[in-house]
Formats: C-alpha cells, structure tokens, sequence
C-alpha cells in the first residue's frame, strides 16, 4: 500500500524522513567530543596547551599525541559547520510552507537564543567547556548570512578565519603566561566549581569557541545550499577533495603541537605559540574534512538499507544534543572530586577509554529508543521552546 508524503510542516523534520550523511555526522563527532573532554576533567598533572599532562606515562603520551593530531581542535568546527548545514535546512522547510523570511528570521534567532540558553544550563552545572552557548551565540549573530550571497558568505568565512587566527594566538599567550592551576571540573567544592565554571564559559564563548566556530559554521551555509550531504553521490569530487586538502591540512599543521605538548620537542614560547594558532586554524579544514569523508561514506551505502551500526551511529546523530549532555552528565559522575574522584587519580589513556565507553553507552540509547520516533529530551525540549509560540 503506497503511503502519500506527509504535508509540509512548520517543526522539525520527522525522523524517518531525515538524511542520512548529517546525522551519521553527528553521531561520530560525538566520539570525538568525548575523547577531546575527558581529560579535561582530569587534575593534579602540568598541562600543556591542550590540556594534557606532560609528565605522563608513555601510553598518555601517545594517546594525547594521536588526538592532538586527529581529534582537538578537529570535531569543533566539523559540528559547526553541521550546525550552519542544519540552520538552512530548518530555513528551508519553514519557507517552504509559505513563511516569510522575517517570520523565518524569528524562529532562527528564537532557536539560538535557546541554545545559548542551554550552554549556560550546560556551564552552570556541569561543564565550563561548553560548546552550545558559543553555536547558539554565532547564530544570533549571523543568521543572515543564510540569505546573503555566496560571495559575501565565503569572504565572510575568510574574515572569520583571520580572526581566529588572531584570537588563538592570543590564548596562545595567555597559556604561556598565565599561573597554571587546575581547571574548574577537578576544584573539590562544588559551589566554587560552579563560579569558575560559569567565569570560563562566559569569557571563552564569545571568544575563544566563537572564533573556532564562525568559519565552519559560514562553510556550512554555503555547502547547504548545495545540498551537498543531502546528494553526496552527485558532489563525489567536491567532497573527495575536501577530504583529501582537509586532512592533509589537519595532519601537518597539528604536527608540531603534537610534539611539544608530548614534550617530544621544546622551541621557544613564540613558536610554541603560533604552533598552537596553526593546529587550531588547520583544525577546521580537518573538520570539514571530516564531515566530507561521512558524506562520501554515506553515499556509497544503499539508500534506504543501512546497517546496525550505520542505524545506531545516525540515531546518536538524531539525538545529538541528548547525548551530548549525557556525556558531561556521566563524566562529572566519574570524574570530579564530589562524585566518583578519578579525575585524580588517572591518566590521559584511561580518560579517553571512559570517554568511549560513554559514547558508546549514549549511542546504544538512541539506537534503542529513536527507531520509534521517540526524539531525545533535550531535542524534544528546544523542539517545544522554539514553537512555543505556535
């Protein structure tokens, strides 16, 4: 018996009918989420600029060395740029029911004022790293770019990237000079661990994460258009050599942090420095990189028949922001001094298995219960306050 499609819909796209390559996106990204925050809850350890310890034990090194390379500064910009992707996805449905543009303006502007809303909830309780608060902070701000030209969205990107550069190499100082102390997820009072936390997120999202996220989130807008993860078969060549620059790109410009925060070689503060600026800005070409090679794999999978574990990894994709959360939920569990209390008492190798662990519990959970278009909490939630007007 054949099925009419269903009529368009102001809301959010029924599970069913959502594309593959985004959420299978999504859900590895989460990986690289998990293993890039789990040390970040570790303490007693000198760190160096991504958060590692460097007096740890040759497995720690070799772990920290392998993320700082493939996953730091890497996962970021590929969310944001899933993020720009799924702003003019969202803009697309609600012109197609015969919104205008200033109506869809609304709803946009309405969806990222809640998510900013969400990385504070994030931040004042469980995690000074949060990332919500900065995507929800860039799409306040530039939600126009989703009806401007393609021109002034690249050079936009390309500004974008300038500034980061610019901001980065300022952490980058900041690092160097600043009193090494431990970071607010190992502080054993939970009253001054919330304080510090939101003294953290305040600062570093309209900074620090804004300036890592604007210039993917302006490349997903442009790919969007084009509806590149949507029809990965017919933009095979675009995304092959994003895959192939981006990587390259990732792989040599995080070479040199790689070997100085696993102490393998000690240059001077200022190229530690701009070794620093440089793995972050090459992060997002490996980011995009990222999200392309997910596209080309979904689109060489039969449409309509994907595996289990292809099913599962695409339901943690549907139930990102859920199992994002989740993730910060069981790590202060296992981690921090007034709950479980491993923070201090392992490294980073053991960090990352708990990170995998996690992902991997998350991952389970979705696969269990989307299959019945049952949507996460936290989606169904910034589902409601979006519409809440409707």
């Amino acid at each position: 018996m054949s099925i009419a499609p269903p009529a368009p819909v102001h809301g959010a796209t029924p599970i069913i009918q959502r594309a593959l390559a985004p959420d299978l996106a999504r859900g590895l990204m989460l990986l690289l989420i998990a293993v890039a925050h789990a040390h970040m809850y570790l303490s007693g350890h000198e760190t160096g600029f991504r958060g590692y310890a460097l007096n740890g034990v040759a497995l720690d090194r070799l772990v920290a060395g392998t993320q700082i390379l493939l996953v730091d500064g890497r996962a970021l910009p590929m969310f944001a740029a899933l993020f720009g992707y799924g702003l003019v996805q969202l803009a697309n449905r609600q012109l197609a029911t015969g919104m205008s543009w200033p109506q869809v303006r609304k709803v946009l502007r309405r969806r990222s004022l809640w998510l900013l809303a969400f990385g504070f909830c994030h931040a004042l309780l469980l995690f000074f790293g949060d990332i919500l608060g900065a995507y929800g902070l860039v799409g306040l701000m530039l939600v126009g770019f989703i009806r401007r030209e393609d021109k002034v969205v690249l050079r936009a990107a390309v500004v974008g990237l300038v500034l980061h550069v610019v901001i980065l190499f300022g952490f980058g100082l900041l690092t160097i000079s600043a009193p090494k102390g431990d970071t607010p997820a190992a502080m054993a009072d939970p009253i001054e661990a919330t304080v510090m936390r939101l003294i953290g997120w305040s600062g570093m999202t309209p900074t620090y994460f804004a300036a890592s996220v604007i210039p993917a989130f302006l490349f997903g807008i442009w790919a969007a258009r084009r509806r590149v993860l949507e029809d990965p078969v017919s933009h095979r060549d675009l995304l092959s050599r994003v895959a192939v620059l981006g990587t390259g790109l990732a792989v040599v410009g995080g070479v040199p942090l790689m070997l100085i925060d696993t102490r393998i070689w000690t240059p001077s503060d200022m190229v530690a420095v701009s070794s620093y600026a440089l793995h972050s800005v090459t992060g997002i070409a490996g980011g995009l990189a990222y999200a392309a090679i997910i596209g080309l794999a979904a689109g060489r999978m039969r449409r309509g028949h994907p595996g289990p574990v292809v099913r599962a990894l695409a339901a943690c994709g549907q139930w990102s922001l859920t199992c994002y959360l989740l993730q910060s939920m069981i790590f202060v569990a296992v981690f921090a001094p007034y709950t479980g209390g491993l923070g201090s008492r392992v490294g980073d190798a053991a960090a990352s298995g708990i990170a995998v662990v996690t992902w991997l519990a998350t991952t389970v959970l979705a696969a269990l219960l989307a299959p019945a278009g049952r949507r996460g909490p936290a989606e169904a939630a910034l589902r409601r306050l979006t519409y809440a007007r409707r």
